[in-house]
């Protein structure tokens, strides 16, 4: 795991990044998933070692309130747009004209936005996990504040389940994290809509056991050049370790 390398995004929220190889030939951006990080989501999963020995140079990101990046607590700070904007950030101050962009769950949504906003910088995209409603939108927010401020139980069981997710990863903000939530729904720009799909070859991939593999297969559909791919046997939280999903992808961003 390289040392992270800092750029100033929206608001000037530090945003932290990594580098593997060389960024001057073909590039895949890497974009992690909700209470997750690039190491976390890219780097134990394998999915680094398989784009490096492919001959990618791969660019990282930490999504602000992950990881290395900075953590606002403000959930103004925090919606798709903005999110969408760090990445582009990311991309200019490395100088990089054109990458492949590979997301899973909230880093996918991002991508689903992404590949609106940058076009022809973005040829080909791997969404892994995204749904076609509101990804947090289960997450009960009044029984995660109460148990921030007050140490109350947790009885929602899909709350426990992102709860468990954020206490799994090291240096997670549960704060931020809420923050992010809320400000994502108050946004009121978190559903993806299929009367505006990208226009780019896009692969999406849920696991067969992930209540949101239905939204994923509608959004396949609505994309006119998407693809859909059920990765075998995995939930939302364990599919970015299938090495089914791996494959597929790289076999997805090699094509012509």
């Amino acid at each position: 795991m390289p040392q992270p390398q800092f750029i100033e995004a929206g608001e000037g929220v530090a945003i932290a990044t990594y580098v593997w190889g060389e960024l001057e030939g073909p590039v895949v951006l890497i974009v992690h998933g909700f209470a997750s990080s690039t190491r976390d989501n890219w780097v134990l999963t394998g999915w680094i070692r398989m784009l490096q020995q492919a001959g990618y140079g791969v660019l990282g990101v930490d999504q602000r309130g992950h990881g290395a990046s900075e953590k606002p607590h403000d959930a103004v700070g925090y919606n798709v747009r903005t999110l969408a904007s760090d990445v582009e950030q990311v991309l200019d101050t490395y100088l990089v004209d054109d990458a492949f962009y590979v997301g899973y769950s909230l880093g996918a949504r991002v991508g689903w936005q992404v590949l609106q906003d940058l076009g022809d910088r973005i040829p080909r995209a791997v969404l892994g996990g995204v749904p076609d409603g509101i990804p947090l939108g289960r997450l009960d927010l009044d029984q995660v504040r109460r148990f921030i401020d007050e140490g109350t139980p947790v009885t929602d069981r899909v709350t426990q389940n992102y709860i468990a997710l954020t206490e799994r990863v090291p240096g997670n903000d549960l704060s931020a994290l809420i923050a992010l939530a809320q400000g994502m729904r108050e946004s009121g720009s978190m559903d993806p809509d299929p009367a505006t799909a990208p226009t780019q070859p896009v692969l999406f991939a849920t696991g067969s056991e992930d209540a949101v593999i239905a939204g994923s297969v509608r959004l396949a559909e609505a994309t006119p050049q998407g693809r859909f791919f059920e990765i075998p046997g995995r939930h939302h939280f364990n599919a970015p370790g299938s090495k089914a999903f791996r494959e597929a992808a790289l076999e997805f961003l090699q094509e012509n």
